[in-house]
């Protein structure tokens, strides 16, 4: 995709206030979960896990981190499912502040695509949490991230400072930091990596903070600190501290080295724009300047290395399935051979660029250096104690858990078996968006007679419920299990009315440019699925040095200009608003888009409420 400002895709992440603590000592006291714990802190060879069900994965892993109390890095299969286990974490954690996911870089290997804004954001979080002293995260990640070269922790950590009230501060030395990290200086502070100056106040936006802060000095000291809303420039609340990091994924201070070698290879052969976006980047490098797609050079900015570099030594590394992860990165391995062939025929890239990843056989011997653990494939999860125990199974490590009985709607099924659960003393949560129907459900005659269950909706879990009850909890989680072990049974509503089942990645229907153009004509109103609303203005033709190729061009806010292959042309549609009012066009290279999106998302949730 060519253009000439970045657009950005926002990952929304809404998890509700939902508490279910309560039941992790349901696990953490049985005598086979600290015997695990045992073997993991005494570093012990430990067989993949068996006979849990992949629901219940999370559970388990939280369970680990309340009690381990030491960082742990999930892996998992995707992006979407690292998303999805991490909003389930927070509700079985007592800090779920430190749960975080670490999302995909959004570029493939040699590719110019830069990573929108909380995209970066997300990450550098995660890194931070990782070198931060006193701090315990989970992070969640999929397969691709561990391929993925990232600045080594020691530079990070060496980069970080922390700013208080009180402090005194050079203020020039700190605005020569900023630049130095990365940050941009601008009139406004509006995005993330930015910061303006102005007599004696810093407003900045640091990539770990959800808001920008205002810095006000009385001469060297620091006065106060508070964030800002970046839209109206109003100051919000004071803060007691605040911890600065790079802007973005590279760091520029190894720039004049890095062009010097740069310059040996030969951009002769490149297009004309991809020539002049070389030369830019090289003459930012020279002078150490940073700039948006800065992490496109990385490999020659900073030592190699990877995600597994921040996991400490008493660190754990768990695999939701280890198979699948080498499948994946095998596989992620071709994808980056054949990008770098298309870019080099395409005329994007010169030729011998260093690899921007790790392949599965440069991860295998880190990864066998970690602590770690890992659950059994899918087979192995569903076997019960019996096969378990002729295939060496790991009982005597943790309890069984498997899928919770599906009802698919048929209530009154639901409710009886519900009664029979409590009826054998074992414990019965349901977490639902439909809490007041179910209560409903629960407390009718018709259905137990004489014995209904009385239910009050809740949002929260913080003691063990007692044997033989029924906690009902207003909220959501994608999927309920069962083990008969703990005596507990979760059940949600993709059980109970067979809602919110986690479905597989979709592959995008094609489009082609003739059926695009049946419904669009130049001058239309369209909406591009990551990067907003913008005006069509005509499919058009660029000659990359002999390769010609067709894009959809549309033109958005000021002179920003987006070119998209016809290969893409799924990702947008025609724009429809309400009557013949003329819509706003979005701009590139800022989060107004997805900050729209979420107001809309989040007014669309109070509705639902």
């Amino acid at each position: 995709m060519i253009h000439c400002h970045r657009g950005y895709v926002r990952v929304l992440n809404v998890g509700g206030c939902v508490t279910l603590q309560g039941i992790v000592p349901l696990l953490t006291q049985r005598p086979e979960y600290k015997r695990l714990s045992e073997q993991i802190r005494d570093a012990g060879g430990i067989p993949p896990l068996t006979g849990i069900n992949e629901a219940a994965h999370p559970f388990v892993v939280a369970s680990l981190a309340t009690t381990l109390k030491q960082p742990i890095l999930f892996v998992v299969g995707d992006e979407t499912q690292a998303n999805q286990i991490v909003e389930t974490l927070k509700q079985f954690v007592p800090n779920p502040e430190d749960v975080l996911c670490l999302p995909d870089r959004d570029a493939l290997p040699y590719e110019r695509l830069m990573s929108n804004a909380e995209t970066i954001q997300q990450r550098m979080q995660a890194f931070i949490a990782l070198v931060t002293k006193g701090r315990v995260p989970l992070i969640v990640c999929s397969s691709r991230v561990l391929t993925q070269l990232v600045i080594p922790p020691q530079e990070l950590a060496s980069s970080l400072f922390t700013i208080q009230p009180s402090q005194e501060v050079d203020l020039s030395m700190m605005l020569e930091h900023l630049y130095n990290l990365g940050y941009t200086p601008v009139a406004e502070v509006e995005e993330p990596g930015q910061f303006s100056h102005r007599g004696g106040i810093v407003d900045l936006f640091p990539p770990t903070l959800p808001r920008p802060i205002r810095i006000e000095f009385f001469g060297d000291e620091v006065e106060s600190i508070r964030t800002f809303d970046q839209e109206t420039q109003r100051s919000l609340n004071p803060i007691s501290s605040s911890t600065i990091g790079p802007a973005r994924e590279a760091l520029p201070t190894r720039g004049p080295e890095a062009a010097k070698e740069l310059e040996q290879l030969d951009s002769s052969m490149l297009h004309r724009e991809a020539e002049e976006c070389w030369k830019s980047n090289l003459e930012d490098l020279r002078h150490r300047r940073s700039f948006d797609d800065i992490a496109f050079y990385l490999p020659y900015l900073h030592p190699r290395a990877t995600i597994l570099d921040y996991l400490p030594r008493n660190g754990l590394l768990i695999f939701n399935n280890i198979a699948n992860t080498q499948r994946h990165i095998v596989e992620l391995d071709q994808q980056a051979q054949e990008m770098r062939e298309q870019t080099e025929r395409e005329h994007d890239n010169p030729y011998h660029l260093r690899e921007p990843y790790v392949s599965w056989n440069q991860l295998e011997a880190q990864i066998q250096q970690r602590g770690q653990l890992q659950f059994a494939d899918a087979l192995s999860a569903s076997e019960g104690d019996f096969d378990a125990r002729q295939h060496g199974g790991t009982e005597h490590l943790m309890p069984t858990f498997s899928s919770a009985n599906s009802y698919g709607g048929r209530l009154r099924a639901f409710v009886q078996d519900c009664r029979k659960i409590l009826d054998s003393r074992e414990r019965v949560i349901i977490v639902t968006a439909q809490a007041r129907r179910m209560a409903e459900v629960l407390s009718d005659e018709s259905i137990l007679g004489y014995n209904t269950i009385d239910a009050s909706p809740g949002s929260n879990i913080v003691q063990t419920p007692d044997a033989g009850t029924l906690t009902l909890i207003q909220g959501q989680l994608v999927e309920g299990w069962e083990s008969h072990s703990l005596g507990l049974h979760i059940y949600t509503d993709t059980e109970i009315f067979g809602w919110s089942k986690r479905r597989g990645t979709q592959r995008r229907k094609p489009v082609t440019p003739a059926s695009f153009l049946a419904e669009v004509n130049p001058g239309d109103y369209v909406v591009h699925q990551e990067h907003g609303i913008g005006r069509f203005e005509g499919l058009v033709k660029l000659n990359m040095t002999g390769v010609e190729r067709e894009y959809l061009l549309i033109h958005y806010a000021g002179t920003d200009r987006l070119y998209i292959p016809t290969d893409q042309l799924d990702r947008v549609t025609r724009y429809i608003g309400m009557g013949d009012a003329v819509p706003a066009l979005s701009k590139l290279g800022t989060t107004e888009w997805t900050r729209a999106k979420a107001k809309v998302k989040e007014n669309v949730q109070d509705i639902a409420r």
